[in-house]
């Protein structure tokens, strides 16, 4: 994509002045919580360095220490060319912080934003001052099972599923110089029945500014092929508009050309450029780069369709964590290589679970065609406080993230995690609806699975987890008892029915979304789903029993593997911690991508 910059942060929304601020960063901790008594933001007392992006539990960081520390701090000095701000604006931008972020600039309070998953920003232009200027920030963390907190875990060792907790900044911290006139956010939706692309833009300006005289205009491009280029008058900070994309494209159907627009799919993930500029009095103030695809992700009764087409989904559960720095990837490589060796196994698409990860992650699975479902990290309590604090978040990311086209489906909820009593409470209940409806009210075409695994309430796709290890078994038990599985007259877990009670199958796509989970012998440390395997050859004929079992189940749609690559104490990934294959991926890319079954697996 012309938009793309190596390491930067928000390729969706790309400028050329920015400074990345990773790197080494004075630390300290504060067990105590004595720091902003003791204003520590005036006199930074800590005497450690830390490696940030990667948290101090992780040997990346310099640090390593996997002990809970409720307060940490960070302190950088960074310098700053004030004559800019003349013109300009500073923005600071953290794309990742866990869990409750605070800002100190030149021993002023910046701000402060709660939230371990969803990147925020603070105006800094009135604290700084020209030259050296000093940048100190706490972050609050903590067992509290009320926060969204993922896999993390709450105790202080890894038990079952959960691992070391990540605590304070994990993702890029950033700066920007920005126009005082600029374009804040954009909201971009293609509408494959139009052939148009469908814009919302939202400026930051002063009220006074907003006349016939202020425009933004938008450029599509394919390759070096001018697709459009539209003005759209801004008399408010907040318009709509319509923009064309059809263009005369190949037809292979045809044998010459004809008009439409290229679509985005595993297969063929085509992407259109896009560049924004706001216009004041005729001269452009700030411009900014971007991408889109056109492509439809839609529910035809039982069928899940791509561009209209029937999508048959081999999914894979990625957790994305790395040995050495856990949630944080180690590098921009580290990701694309996830995704190549994903493909490498014969899968079009991932859940992403329990973790909204880096988003130059999901620019390359854009631009490589990667599927992806994106989840919400689980709180595990009920309250008011943890309603509140999921609500807030799980909008923040959805906003976030809307634009990526690789994203097709919104998983708000796993396993009744956090909504334990889902299943007969009324509150947990409405809950989950509100949460679907919610997510339904920001982006009306993608499907919504609010409670992924068992007990729905309200969902686009029924979704059903099962580690059952025997392939004939597997089958039996859905092709025999399916009317009783989705009437909840059989569970189809050992302990958990598909839908709450009070709630119907009312005809919704089946996607089996955990399964597999095989792990090899390994003198008992470690732990996988069912009997461990002792050989490569016991463990392909598994796979494969159960992978073509799923495949054959006529009414299914999809599948998701359990799953990549190890965690901690969890080891039945496809591969180990150090992302290499423990069979050979060429077998089991075979076995995925076999015809067999139903006519849906040859998709």
């Amino acid at each position: 994509m012309k938009c793309y910059k190596k390491d930067y942060p928000r390729p969706q929304f790309v400028r050329d002045n920015w400074e990345n601020l990773n790197g080494t960063w004075d630390f300290g901790f504060d067990d105590a919580n004595l720091g902003e008594k003791e204003k520590w933001y005036e006199t930074f007392p800590g005497e450690q360095k830390i490696q940030v992006p990667f948290t101090y539990e992780t040997k990346l960081s310099g640090i390593q220490d996997e002990k809970r520390h409720d307060n940490i701090w960070y302190h950088k000095m960074i310098t700053v060319d004030a004559a800019r701000l003349t013109a300009d604006r500073l923005l600071i931008h953290f794309e990742g912080s866990d869990f409750h972020t605070k800002l100190w600039v030149n021993g002023a309070y910046a701000g402060d934003h709660k939230g371990g998953y969803s990147r925020f920003s603070f105006d800094i232009t009135e604290l700084v001052k020209d030259g050296e200027n000093e940048l100190v920030v706490k972050v609050e963390d903590s067992f509290d099972t009320q926060q969204p907190r993922g896999k993390q875990r709450w105790i202080d060792e890894n038990f079952g599923c959960w691992y070391v907790q990540t605590t304070g900044i994990w993702k890029t911290v950033w700066t920007e110089y920005v126009p005082k006139i600029r374009l804040d956010h954009v909201k971009m939706t293609p509408n494959l029945h139009d052939m148009a692309l469908e814009l919302e833009y939202q400026l930051d300006v002063p009220e006074s500014e907003l006349n016939e005289n202020l425009m933004v205009v938008a450029t599509i491009t394919f390759g070096d092929m001018l697709i459009s280029k539209t003005m759209t008058v801004m008399t408010s900070d907040h318009m709509k508009t319509k923009v064309d994309v059809y263009h005369k494209t190949n037809s292979q159907a045809n044998c010459g050309m004809e008009w439409g627009v290229r679509t985005w799919s595993p297969e063929s993930p085509d992407l259109y450029d896009i560049t924004f500029e706001v216009v004041a009095d005729g001269k452009v103030v700030d411009t900014v780069g971007s991408y889109f695809a056109m492509r439809e992700i839609r529910i035809d009764g039982s069928n899940i369709l791509l561009n209209g087409h029937p999508l048959y989904q081999r999914l894979i559960l990625d957790q994305g964590y790395w040995k050495d720095s856990h949630l944080t990837p180690p590098s921009e490589e580290a990701l694309i290589e996830d995704i190549d060796k994903i493909h490498e196994l014969g899968y079009n698409g991932l859940r992403k679970h329990q973790k909204t990860e880096d988003e130059r992650f999901l620019y390359w699975c854009d631009v490589k065609g990667m599927l992806v479902w994106s989840e919400m990290a689980a709180a595990y309590e009920y309250s008011d406080k943890a309603v509140e604090e999921f609500t807030r978040e799980w909008t923040e990311i959805v906003r976030q993230n809307y634009n990526h086209p690789c994203i097709i489906t919104w998983t708000p909820v796993n396993e009744s995690w956090g909504v334990s009593q889902v299943e007969t409470d009324p509150m947990q209940q409405h809950f989950t609806e509100m949460l679907y409806h919610l997510t339904k009210s920001m982006d009306r075409y993608r499907p919504v699975i609010v409670n992924d695994g068992w007990e729905h309430t309200i969902s686009d796709i029924i979704t059903l987890h099962d580690y059952e290890e025997v392939g004939e078994t597997f089958y039996k038990r859905y092709m025999e008892f399916k009317e009783q599985i989705l009437t909840t007259e059989v569970y189809h877990s050992s302990s958990k029915s598909a839908l709450a009670n009070g709630f119907a199958y009312k005809g919704q796509p089946i996607i089996i979304s955990e399964y597999g989970g095989i792990a090899f012998n390994n003198d008992d440390s470690g732990w996988g789903y069912g009997n461990k395997v002792n050989t490569k050859e016991d463990f392909i004929r598994r796979f494969d029993e159960i992978t073509t079992a799923v495949k054959e189940v006529p009414y299914c749609c999809g599948f998701c593997y359990t799953q990549v690559s190890d965690v901690q104490q969890e080891i039945n990934g496809l591969m180990d911690m150090e992302r290499n294959f423990k069979v050979d991926p060429k077998v089991i890319k075979e076995i995925n991508e076999r015809k067999v079954g139903y006519w849906r697996s040859y998709m």
